[in-house]
C-alpha cells in the first residue's frame, strides 16, 4: 500500500522530530510497566512451561527516539531481575522492533548500544522489523511477548466507503461535518474493528503458546459523537485541514 510508503512521525533530532516531542506517549508507554512485568514473570515461571532458554519480544509500532526501546527494555529487565530473583540462568533474548519502513530505523539503531550496555548479564539481540503489523510478520509459533502503546489507533487506509463517496474525514464547513459526522464515525469504527480483527488473527498464530500480548490504545467512553474528548481533537482537525489547504495553495502557486 502507499500508506506504508509515506506514513511516518518526524525523524531525526530535531526541534520538531518525535523523538524531541514525544512525552505524551512516554507517559502512556510507563503505564505498562506492571502489566508487561507481570507478563514476564509469567513466561519466565516454571508453573507456566518449563523455563525458557530464548525467548523473542517484539515491539509494534516502535517508531523513533527514546520510546523506541522503552517497552522492550521493561520487559527485558523484568526477565533479568526475576531470572536473579530464582538464581536461574537468564535465557537469551532478542528483541525485535517493527514500525513502517519510512520510520526512523537510523535513530532507532543508533539508540541500541544503550540496550545492550544496560543488560549486560545476558544475551540480548536485536533485529528490525520493518512492514505493517496488518500483515503476517513473524514465523508461526515463534513470538513470547508482544508490546503494543498507542500504535493500533493507525489504520492503514481511510474507510472505502467514504473514499468512494468523496466524504473527507474532516470537513471544513460546520454545518456539513455535522451532518456528516456519524457517517465518518461509523465508517471509522467498521475500519477499526475489521483491522483489529485481523490484528489479532496474524498474532495469535505468531505467539508461542500461552505467549503474551500487551497492548494499549486511547479510547473514550462515550458515545456521544459531541463528547468534550471529541470537541479537542475537532480544534486539532480543523487546524490540520487550514495547514493541509495553505500547503495545497502554495504548490498550485509554485507550479503555475
Amino acid at each position: 500500500m502507499a500508506s506504508k510508503q509515506m506514513v511516518h512521525m518526524n525523524q531525526g533530532q530535531g526541534e520538531t522530530s518525535y523523538a524531541r516531542n514525544s512525552g505524551i506517549q512516554n507517559a502512556l508507554q510507563n503505564r505498562l510497566k506492571p502489566l508487561i512485568e507481570a507478563a514476564t514473570v509469567e513466561l519466565c515461571s516454571s508453573t507456566n512451561t518449563s523455563f525458557p532458554e530464548k525467548m523473542l519480544i517484539a515491539d509494534l509500532g516502535c517508531s523513533s527516539g527514546p520510546n523506541a526501546l522503552a517497552l522492550v527494555s521493561i520487559a527485558v529487565e523484568a526477565i533479568h531481575s526475576h531470572c536473579l530473583q530464582l538464581q536461574q540462568p537468564p535465557p537469551e533474548v532478542c528483541v525485535l522492533l517493527n514500525d513502517l519502513p519510512d520510520n526512523d530505523f537510523n535513530t532507532v539503531v543508533k539508540s541500541l548500544v544503550m540496550l545492550h550496555q544496560s543488560n549486560k548479564p545476558a544475551v540480548v539481540t536485536v533485529g528490525i522489523t520493518p512492514g505493517s503489523f496488518y500483515e503476517r510478520l513473524f514465523t508461526s509459533g515463534s513470538m513470547h511477548l508482544f508490546c503494543l502503546s498507542n500504535s493500533l489507533n493507525w489504520l492503514s487506509k481511510v474507510p472505502e466507503d467514504l473514499t468512494r463517496n468523496r466524504i473527507p474525514a474532516y470537513d471544513v464547513d460546520e454545518h456539513a461535518r455535522s451532518e456528516r459526522l456519524p457517517m465518518v464515525f461509523e465508517a471509522y469504527a467498521q475500519q477499526f474493528r475489521k483491522y483489529f480483527t485481523l490484528f489479532l488473527e496474524l498474532r495469535a498464530k505468531e505467539l508461542v503458546p500461552r505467549g503474551w500480548m500487551v497492548v494499549s490504545l486511547t479510547g473514550r467512553r462515550s458515545d456521544d459523537c459531541a463528547s468534550k474528548f471529541s470537541h479537542v481533537w475537532e480544534i486539532f482537525a480543523q487546524i490540520l485541514s487550514v495547514m493541509a489547504s495553505e500547503s495545497r495553495s502554495r504548490a498550485m502557486i509554485d507550479r503555475a
